[in-house]
Order: structure tokens, then C-alpha cells, then sequence
């Protein structure tokens, strides 16, 4: 089984959730009744709605979000195959 190119994944999911903040901010905007920022505040630290500052902030944060997730799912995916391996051998 190939690997996930753990750069390749971080910079496309990185980029995926900071696209889906700006379309969640612009969404908010354009419908006020169905905004969400109060979700943003809860899971953004520092997101106050709506600041120049704030707005960067949070794009920021999402970018980073988008890398952790990145950083985890890679790690996971390394270490599965291993893991099935070893108990795989150990226990024929």
C-alpha cells in the first residue's frame, strides 16, 4: 500500500478548510439568518465577528486546523499498515 504524500495532504486539506471559511464567512454575510459565526467563535480562539483582524485570525486557524488534521491522518495511516504487519506475524 502506498503512503500519503504527508506534504501533498497537508497543503490540499490546509487549503480546503481555509476555502470553506472564507465560503462559511461569505455565506454568513449574504445570509444573516443563517449565519453561523457563533460556531466560528466557539471553535476559532480569538474569532470575534466580523474584524479585519478576526477575519485573518480565523483563516489563519483553519489553515493550521487543516494541517493538524493532516499531521494526524498521516501518522495514522503510517503506523495501521505497520501495526497489521506486526500482529499479522505475531499471531500465525
Amino acid at each position: 500500500m502506498n503512503r500519503i504524500p504527508t506534504i501533498t495532504f497537508g497543503l490540499s486539506l490546509s487549503a480546503f478548510t481555509a476555502f470553506s471559511y472564507i465560503f462559511c464567512v461569505l455565506f454568513d454575510l449574504w445570509l444573516p439568518n443563517y449565519a453561523m459565526h457563533e460556531i466560528w467563535q466557539n471553535l476559532l480562539p480569538g474569532f470575534i465577528w466580523l474584524t479585519w483582524p478576526s477575519f485573518f485570525l480565523g483563516l489563519a486557524e483553519a489553515y493550521a486546523y487543516g494541517w493538524y488534521i493532516a499531521l494526524v491522518f498521516g501518522l495514522i495511516s503510517y503506523f495501521l499498515p505497520l501495526m497489521s504487519r506486526v500482529f499479522t506475524t505475531k499471531f500465525r
